[in-house]
């Protein structure tokens, strides 16, 4: 059974600094409306820095901008070239999408399937050999698709076909729907940074954590720790 991946979905140098030093985290996720928040970037330099911090084992996923499949095959090429030959290479499941994925696993790039919104997206992306599919959860739910089910549905087509794509579900809004997600079967989620800060945030875990202080400075006297203990 594969553990559950989680990934930043952010190009912001110091959180990823932070939550790589704070979660197993598995890789990071960018796309032009990421790159947007972040302002003019030097692109290229920007996810080499990205890659230092990850380091080789963890992925790096970039986003195709082209709209043609000669254009995304160009996007494609000029990433690998200048930050290196282990990104994931996010294309797009449209027709040109789908041609420039079949191209670029003949030449063994890793390839992330975007832009999912329904089965038979999926289904394509899986039969083009595609290593991540990215359902895009919240989009989903705001077009009244059932995103729980497609993920469980493509979940089942990859295990009927022994197909080793992964499932990297995406476009999140609530700590619940990255819950749903893996509970239908995503084998990976990317997240921003504000639904981790939820998920650890909940006012709840504060209080027992200062609840569990307290009562040691009943006991023990204020500003004391288990470590005074060795002194």
């Amino acid at each position: 059974m594969n553990n559950m991946e989680f990934l930043l979905d952010t190009i912001h140098i110091d959180d990823i600094k932070k939550y790589n030093a704070m979660i197993p985290l598995a890789g990071v996720t960018s796309n032009p409306s990421i790159v947007h928040k972040e302002g003019q970037v030097d692109f290229f330099n920007h996810l080499r820095q990205i890659r230092e911090i990850i380091g080789a084992d963890k992925t790096l996923h970039v986003q195709v901008v082209g709209q043609t499949t000669e254009a995304m095959l160009a996007d494609a090429h000029t990433v690998l070239e200048n930050v290196d030959h282990d990104v994931y290479i996010k294309v797009p499941t449209n027709e040109p999408g789908l041609a420039a994925m079949k191209q670029l696993k003949q030449e063994g790039v890793h390839i992330t399937a975007t832009a999912i919104y329904t089965q038979i997206q999926g289904y394509l992306a899986i039969a083009a050999g595609a290593d991540y599919l990215a359902p895009y959860f919240n989009r989903m739910v705001n077009a009244d698709i059932n995103a729980g089910l497609v993920i469980a549905q493509l979940a089942k087509q990859i295990e009927r076909e022994h197909a080793k794509t992964k499932i990297l579900a995406a476009s999140f809004h609530t700590v619940q729907q990255v819950n749903q997600a893996f509970e239908n079967g995503a084998q990976a989620a990317t997240m921003g940074v504000d639904i981790l800060k939820t998920a650890l945030g909940n006012p709840a875990i504060s209080a027992a954590v200062t609840g569990f202080t307290s009562d040691w400075e009943d006991i023990y006297g204020q500003g004391t720790t288990i470590t005074d203990f060795t002194k």
